[in-house]
């Protein structure tokens, strides 16, 4: 997953604010598991909504790799590395949240 240089000649702005937001959805993850796992001593519904967030922003990386391939910033080999990774993730999410029903 390491750094490609752009074919196009994006404005250098764009290229860092794409990559700020596939950083914070990826943490959002994280972070939606942190705080209903800390939630779940009192209501493991709360536990499952906050699972449900964080498969969305599973979901929005994945919409951030393929738009960051369509601009030209990564390889379809970096694209489909980290895609194939998002997949995985996402599957142990669904799985999470159907034993937390």
């Amino acid at each position: 997953m390491g750094y490609t240089e752009p074919r196009l000649p994006f404005r250098k702005w764009e290229q860092y604010a794409l990559a700020d937001q596939l950083r914070r959805s990826s943490k959002a993850i994280c972070a939606n598991l942190a705080e209903g796992f800390a939630k779940q001593t009192h209501s493991k519904p709360e536990f499952a909504r906050f699972t449900s967030m964080a498969i969305g922003s599973c979901s929005e990386v994945e919409t951030w790799i393929s738009y960051a391939f369509d601009l030209e910033y990564i390889t379809q080999a970096q694209r489909d590395d980290w895609l194939q990774s998002y997949a995985r993730v996402y599957g142990m999410l669904v799985n999470l949240r159907e034993k937390l029903r």
